[in-house]
């Protein structure tokens, strides 16, 4: 995925992220990919049990990101970017590091749907900043679109 990237998880500090790379895209020229990432895992006997993929469930993700989309796209109006909406299932840093590898820019709220809210950075933006393959952007979530 060439442009910028945006991984959004139905949170108040994606939507903020998603706004922001909605703009960016929409200054530089380039296309949007929004990106969500289905974590089907839970805590078993033996350790975390991962799911097999529910279609049902990426489809819901994937309808939630294009709903998203649309209304940042909205506030834009015309001038908006072209916008490919993805859902996928797997682990979100390891996801959005490895979608970095042809990205231009990577864009992430500060913090995600996890807990911790008292965390400066979340687990995820603070991994995949670390490790992505082109720059990172964290949008603060108290930034207002």
């Amino acid at each position: 995925m060439s442009g910028i990237i945006v991984g959004i998880d139905g949170s108040s500090h994606s939507r903020v992220a998603l706004d922001w790379a909605m703009r960016e895209a929409k200054l530089r020229r380039e296309s949007l990919s929004v990106l969500t990432v289905v974590h089907l895992s839970a805590a078993g006997w033996h350790g975390m049990v991962v799911f097999p993929s529910s279609q049902e469930v990426v489809a819901e993700a994937r309808e939630g990101a294009r709903e998203a989309a649309a209304k940042a796209a909205a506030r834009l109006g015309e001038a908006a970017p072209p916008t490919r909406v993805q859902a996928v299932v797997g682990q979100p840093a390891e996801v959005l590091i490895d979608a970095s590898q042809d990205a231009d820019l990577l864009v992430l709220g500060s913090r995600g749907t996890g807990g911790f809210t008292r965390l400066t950075m979340g687990s995820v933006s603070s991994q995949v900043s670390q490790h992505a393959h082109c720059p990172v952007v964290i949008v603060p979530g108290d930034r207002h679109a």
